[in-house]
């Protein structure tokens, strides 16, 4: 079963996007703070400091061990392959297409960066050995894999200044659970649209049309790790997962699903160089989270009821009317936001009464990138 899907020209992507062509086009996306880009964190560092892992510390020493282990320490390296397929391939993408790829690799270097430095704070303000050793490694990983979309961006000369980037971006304050609830989700589906793009090119390499695609797999790995270790803090928190906390962690896979949905729509020759429709892509993105996501939440939202779909195309639809209105601006121009703006929340309230599934967690936390 799939949803309707949604057809955009050129004109309406562009609206949604908008148009990078030098550096300083770039750096200004990153900065950028919308509903749609990814957001820069900070938190409670004393709630974290407290934080107890002992309920699992069998399997959190496991962990610790494979991150100490560092499998992907030497995989973050450009061959000389890479240069020349970019060299051969680049040259070859429409000027519309060129603008989607780009959208993508700075969103994904901006949400990469994100949780490099959301790690690295926490690491720098706490004292509790178990969660700052966690943070060192996961800091790594996440600088490892910004520096590599950065690079390249370089190939365009539109590289990000992660400086700037970090002094200029916005932060938003979240609560602890919070940030375990979202970053959670974040790194699990970061593996489910990476695994999906790396298994889909794997099958069709005449669609691979940037090399980076090629490292998507132990890349992946690492995202899928960082969120084992979030699952296991809330396991061994089990207040965390219940009572009221469920009405969160429901926003939460909700608003991360709903964010992906929109964002992806903007994108729509970007996936069909691929081989894929948008909306087949998340509605795959979102059944493989959804599977992942059963280790610690105890409830799903049910992605295949059709007000879920009906719900997740209309906030496609709104975006794009509310991007119209910004265009538009003056008087009128704000009144179509401010109605849109306002349809979109009611929307997404509608989503969320839209009835979970239930499940007991399983005994065994852990899971492995089978997928």
């Amino acid at each position: 079963m799939t949803s309707t899907a949604l057809n955009f020209d050129h004109d309406h992507v562009e609206m949604l996007i908008g148009t990078v062509e030098t550096a300083a086009d770039a750096n200004a996306k990153a900065v950028q703070s919308t509903v749609l880009s990814p957001r820069f964190y900070t938190t409670d560092f004393s709630a974290m400091d407290r934080l107890n892992v002992e309920p699992v510390r069998a399997e959190w020493d496991a962990m610790m061990q494979e991150y100490e282990g560092d499998n992907n320490h030497d995989h973050f390296q450009r061959d000389a392959q890479f240069a020349d397929e970019v060299k051969t391939l680049m040259p070859q993408l429409s000027p519309e297409m060129r603008q989607e790829f780009l959208d993508f690799l700075i969103s994904s270097l901006t949400s990469e960066f994100s949780g490099c430095i959301l790690y690295n704070e926490i690491r720098k303000h706490i004292d509790n050995p178990d969660i700052k050793k966690l943070m060192t490694y996961m800091a790594r990983d996440e600088s490892r894999h910004a520096g590599f979309i950065n690079q390249s961006l370089k190939d365009f000369d539109l590289g990000i200044d992660l400086g700037q980037l970090k002094r200029q971006k916005n932060y938003t304050f979240f609560k602890p659970k919070y940030i375990y609830y979202a970053t959670y989700l974040s790194e699990k589906i970061g593996y489910a649209r990476y695994i999906t793009i790396f298994r889909q090119l794997e099958k069709h390499p005449d669609k691979r049309f940037h090399p980076i695609f090629r490292w998507f797999e132990r890349w992946c790995n690492d995202e899928f790790r960082h969120g084992e270790s979030f699952a296991l803090i809330m396991r061994a928190n089990p207040h965390l997962l219940r009572g009221g906390n469920l009405l969160w962690i429901r926003f939460f896979i909700l608003a991360v699903y709903a964010t992906m949905y929109v964002r992806d729509h903007t994108r729509p020759l970007l996936h069909e160089a691929m081989g894929f429709e948008s909306t087949d892509y998340d509605y795959k993105v979102f059944r493989i989270t959804s599977d992942i996501c059963r280790q610690v939440f105890p409830i799903e939202v049910d992605i295949d009821h059709p007000t879920f779909r009906a719900c997740m195309t209309r906030l496609v639809e709104l975006s794009l009317a509310n991007a119209a209105a910004k265009q538009r601006g003056g008087v009128l121009g704000l009144i179509g936001r401010a109605v849109t703006a306002t349809q979109a929340f009611f929307t997404f309230g509608r989503l969320y009464l839209v009835p979970v599934k239930k499940q007991a967690l399983p005994a065994e936390i852990r899971m492995q990138p089978v997928w």
